[in-house]
């Protein structure tokens, strides 16, 4: 059985435009040039001279450029006969570099659904470039583009996408006819692959405050604050606030718009603040809204759960100044 090829460049074009900027990766340093693979154009080499590393006097090379290191730099000339690319390193503005970056991440991440999806199906790499890739880079920019309204509507992308075969009728003349640019099988390969690698996981959105009210119904009192501060959440991001350990609180939501979700918990926080100061409280943040790994949720977790513990080990005991200061365990409902 023949190995289906599982090599191909991400892009239609064979080479890079000039004043293009490219991510390489370093292969080798020799005496004149450095070595390096284009990691977008199926690994071609390209080269930069040491003259072209830096604009200022070059006093090491290693500080400059090292095996191994992917960064991105500037096409200044391309030989297609030959397969000569010559890149500069100094000539690529820090705009450049976003670009590349971005443009990169985004073929990267379509580059290894398309090679999995072939090496899965077992079906020609380059092949599935020509008859799906290109033609939706074409269409949409960037095949990530056509990649992401494929999670929610496959069909209106995909079946858009023919390819020509040549068969022969009946009367034995050669037909040219119009098919699916690829089988059933391939295509639900694809849509599975696209849908596991870019489906949107919502993130989480946590904020850090210490509350406190001194006041007799001090306990009521930041019960309401905490009302008021879930009452600022919204359909998409709902907030929930939780007591740590008194006086210490933490506001959550989890959304898919992280810059939303911030901006939720802000006004949570202020609701929150407002309602508490009304009744001589207060309430200082100890970290702002940001998004947080789940590493920092799983130790939040692990604290809550000792603190847990360590009430429950003194439950009953008649000397608690809860009552008195407001700091007690609340139960909102």
């Amino acid at each position: 059985m023949v190995t289906p090829n599982l090599e191909c460049r991400m892009y239609e074009s064979r080479y890079p435009q000039v004043d293009m900027a490219v991510m390489i990766q370093v292969k080798s340093i020799g005496e004149m040039c450095a070595y390096v693979s284009l990691l977008e154009y199926n690994n071609i080499e390209g080269m930069i001279l040491l003259s072209e590393l830096s604009r200022r006097r070059i006093r090491s090379i290693n500080s400059l450029i090292k095996v191994g290191r992917t960064e991105p730099v500037m096409v200044l000339h391309v030989d297609e006969e030959k397969g000569y690319v010559n890149l500069s390193k100094r000539r690529v503005s820090e705009e450049d570099i976003q670009i590349c970056e971005d443009r990169y991440n985004k073929s990267k991440l379509v580059h290894s659904i398309m090679r999995h999806v072939a090496e899965t199906m077992e079906v020609d790499l380059e092949d599935l470039y020509i008859h799906v890739g290109w033609p939706l880079y074409r269409k949409y920019g960037h095949a990530f583009e056509a990649f992401k309204l494929i999670v929610n509507d496959p069909d209106s992308i995909i079946n858009t996408l023919t390819r020509e075969v040549k068969e022969v009728g009946a009367d034995g003349q050669e037909v040219t006819k119009v098919v699916p640019a690829m089988s059933e099988e391939v295509k639900m390969s694809l849509i599975k692959d696209i849908r596991r690698r870019m489906t949107p996981q919502p993130l989480k959105i946590r904020a850090d405050v210490e509350m406190k009210c001194f006041q007799f119904d001090g306990v009521l009192h930041i019960k309401a604050a905490m009302r008021k501060a879930e009452a600022a959440g919204t359909t998409e991001c709902p907030v929930k606030i939780k007591l740590v350990a008194p006086p210490s609180y933490v506001l959550i939501t989890q959304t898919l718009d992280k810059e939303q979700g911030i901006s939720v918990l802000t006004k949570a926080i202020d609701a929150c603040s407002e309602e508490i100061e009304i009744h001589k409280g207060k309430l200082t943040v100890k970290e702002k809204p940001r998004a947080v790994s789940e590493r920092e949720d799983k130790l939040l977790a692990e604290q809550m759960a000792k603190l847990n513990m360590a009430n429950e080990e003194v439950e009953g005991d008649d000397d608690s100044e809860e009552e008195d200061t407001g700091m007690g365990d609340i139960d909102l409902e």
